[in-house]
């Protein structure tokens, strides 16, 4: 859409620092690319790529962050609720992973109150909480965490989750699982926040993290911020080559 063309490269077609230093894949795919979009697992990764990267570097996500997704979320809650979001409240109910990371860092940029609910040993990463508690500072919003899903829903207007077992903890299911009773976003859940509260999951899904008739209502914006991971990424990389004003 955006009139470029696109070099995809898997993991069968490049292993990032294993035949060749993460600084020489920088050099070279610099060479080749007006942008790179990368999405590892490690954040050293992608914060290496961009150190010797002679061309712009996205961070399509990493474990640390997944700030594309967060642009996405944002997006979808100002077209529903209106550009200001200052005052409203994010609650998040779920792991503490690089999706709530961004999250709660952007909406308190925008003003808007955090709370989070994480299972005890699934807390956020710490400093990237105090981030978030010194951007609150400065903005006026709230942020508190508790272990109890229903605490953070209470007065919320939107209701976040993600995967329980990401990438690479399958042979934690079980456990995970076991740890998160009691999390599932459900209509019980949603009766606890705010009238006309929303409902958001950056997908895939799993059944057991939201109810069919939380997943499927009105209440949910999941569609519109599928989408919205386009217009978003496109944005992004139109910035980043100077092409937006």
């Amino acid at each position: 859409l955006l009139g470029g063309h696109a070099l995809f490269l898997g993991p069968s077609d490049i292993q990032l620092g294993v035949n060749e230093s993460m600084r020489d894949t920088a050099n070279v795919l610099a060479r080749f690319n007006d942008i790179i979009l990368a999405r590892v697992y490690g954040h050293d990764d992608v914060v290496e790529l961009a150190k010797y990267s002679q061309a712009p570097v996205i961070n399509a996500l990493s474990d640390l962050h997944h700030p594309l997704q967060t642009l996405a979320d944002l997006m979808t809650l100002q077209e529903h609720f209106g550009k200001d979001l200052t005052g409203k409240t994010v609650a998040w109910v779920g792991d503490g992973t690089n999706v709530l990371h961004d999250l709660m860092l952007g909406s308190v940029i925008l003003g808007m109150n955090v709370h989070i609910a994480t299972p005890k040993g699934y807390e956020p990463d710490s400093n990237i909480l105090q981030k978030t508690l010194d951007l609150a500072a400065g903005t006026g919003a709230k942020v508190f965490s508790t272990a109890i899903a229903s605490e953070a829903v209470r007065g919320a207007d939107v209701v976040v989750t993600d995967t329980w077992v990401s990438m690479g903890q399958e042979e934690e299911y079980q456990k995970r699982v076991s740890d998160f009773d009691g999390y599932e976003v459900n209509n019980d859940l949603m009766a606890k926040a705010n009238e006309g509260a929303v409902f958001l999951h950056c997908l895939p899904r799993h059944k057991e993290e939201v109810s069919d008739e939380v997943f499927y209502s009105e209440q949910s914006l999941i569609w519109p911020g599928a989408e919205n991971r386009m217009w978003t990424v496109m944005s992004t990389m139109a910035s980043q080559l100077g092409k937006l004003e």
